[in-house]
């Protein structure tokens, strides 16, 4: 039997950074949906024990390294699968592009494995395995609009955003969270009212949903990549109605309910970077 998983990117409504945690990590608060530009992850069980990714990207490891890889031997261990499966990535969302990448494939791979080995759990179940490989896995296991707490995997689900179009741009250069979270200084960093962005998305209000949008990141990824600044201030000029980075970037995403608007701003950013996406909000 072939089962294959789509995998939606995600983007960052709002992201809000409370405080470290006794364990290291960082208290968030963070309003976040996924939108129509996906990996495709395809899977064949195998009668022996092996576990074997392939992929259309160069530039992603096919083994243990891979958390696709650390994805299934989680299952296998936790529920003694006596199988192995072969694994295709047909990769399209950008890597360490602050889009949830490497999430999602993971979170598919959970999906898909559930349904290959008919282990019958409930993605609420699945989400919770899904702590263990990272921490935006739980909201990736959903594919719907959320409202994240904890270290991102406390998942409250919302109602889904107002329909608009999505302009992407990824720099060339990645950059890393680590990185992000090591520069912080917690008293510096602005605030966005994620109570009021969940208000206007349950009332399907666009235009409140763009006023309280926003990423306390955005500052502190710039320094290390000044063109996320450069692509705001492009997008914004070609007409978006709000231009945020998302995630710890360096991915610069705008919004607009009009087509042709989206093209124009498209059109505008292709000269200035090569990696531009223009998708939809998911439904």
């Amino acid at each position: 039997m072939e089962i294959v998983e789509k995998v939606p990117a995600k983007i960052n409504l709002t992201l809000n950074v409370l405080n470290k945690r006794p364990d290291g990590f960082h208290e968030m608060r963070m309003v976040m949906t996924s939108i129509d530009l996906s990996d495709h992850l395809t899977f064949n069980e195998r009668n022996d024990q092996q576990i074997t990714l392939t992929s259309n990207a160069a530039f992603i490891p096919l083994n243990k390294k891979n958390i696709v890889y650390q994805a299934v031997r989680l299952l296998k261990e936790r529920y003694e699968i006596q199988k192995g499966v072969d694994i295709n990535i047909d990769k399209q969302i950008p890597v360490a592009a602050g889009l949830g990448g490497g999430s999602s494939d993971a979170a598919a791979t959970l999906r898909g494995l559930n349904r290959l080995w008919e282990l019958e759990l409930t993605l609420e179940e699945l989400a919770l395995i899904g702590e263990q490989l990272g921490s935006d896995v739980p909201f990736c296991i959903y594919k719907k609009a959320a409202y994240a707490t904890g270290r991102g995997e406390v998942i409250k689900l919302i109602h889904e955003i107002p329909q608009c179009w999505v302009i992407l741009v990824k720099p060339p250069k990645g950059i890393s969270s680590w990185t992000v979270f090591e520069e912080l200084d917690l008293a510096s960093l602005p605030h966005y009212n994620h109570d009021k962005m969940i208000e206007a998305i349950n009332e399907n209000n666009y235009e409140e949903m763009i006023r309280y949008a926003g990423n306390a990141l955005e500052e502190i990824s710039g320094k290390y990549r000044p063109d996320i600044k450069m692509i705001k201030g492009k997008m914004e000029k070609f007409g978006a109605d709000v231009a945020i980075m998302s995630g710890t970037g360096p991915t610069v995403y705008g919004l607009t309910q009009q087509y042709s608007k989206a093209q124009r701003i498209v059109n505008g950013l292709k000269g200035f970077c090569r990696e531009v996406y223009l998708v939809r909000t998911l439904k």
